[in-house]
């Protein structure tokens, strides 16, 4: 694991997949067959400090839910930054790096799994959640003292904005 926080300071937008970093992992099936979520809404209120000030986010998710596009559209993610059944999600972490003219390496990245692994390759600022498998770990360059679910995004995204100047804690500013 390499210093993270020399990395901070150079970083312009973030990415994150969904279940097991916003969330603990835990799928609860309807009996429609509906998947519900629960999200913490400190990491929420990190996201949209960050969409606040300027920072691009995206969600590159493996999941396809309306209530997944529904909580970001809320916390100010651009549509188009939002990724759902991301199967193979390197080509949409370019698509969001291109379409905002940004290189990988200015992008944080936050994954949990098999599957974030190629993105996590890539990208400026490989981290997870505590509870990430473990080949994901050994690959990351920041690892949350929190587990998914359990404020990591809030974790790194504050890191990164104190960092820059830019955690504005004014009331008046916080639109949400």
């Amino acid at each position: 694991m390499s210093n993270y926080k020399s990395k901070l300071s150079g970083i312009k937008a973030f990415a994150f997949d969904v279940d097991g970093v916003f969330t603990d992992g835990s799928v609860l099936v309807t009996e429609n067959g509906d998947l519900l979520r629960m999200h913490n809404a400190k990491d929420g209120f990190s996201v949209r400090m960050a969409v606040m000030m300027g920072y691009p986010v995206a969600i590159i998710t493996g999941g396809v839910s309306s209530s997944i596009v529904s909580r970001f559209l809320q916390l100010g993610v651009d549509r188009k930054d939002i990724y759902t059944g991301s199967h193979v999600k390197l080509p949409d972490f370019m698509d969001f790096c291109n379409r905002h003219k940004l290189s990988p390496k200015e992008v944080l990245f936050m994954g949990d799994d098999i599957p974030d692994i190629p993105v996590l390759m890539e990208c400026g600022l490989p981290s997870a959640p505590s509870d990430a498998v473990t080949g994901v770990r050994e690959i990351c360059d920041y690892i949350s003292l929190y587990p998914g679910g359990k404020c990591c995004v809030r974790d790194i995204i504050e890191q990164t904005l104190r960092i820059q100047g830019k955690w504005n804690l004014s009331l008046v500013a916080y639109s949400g």
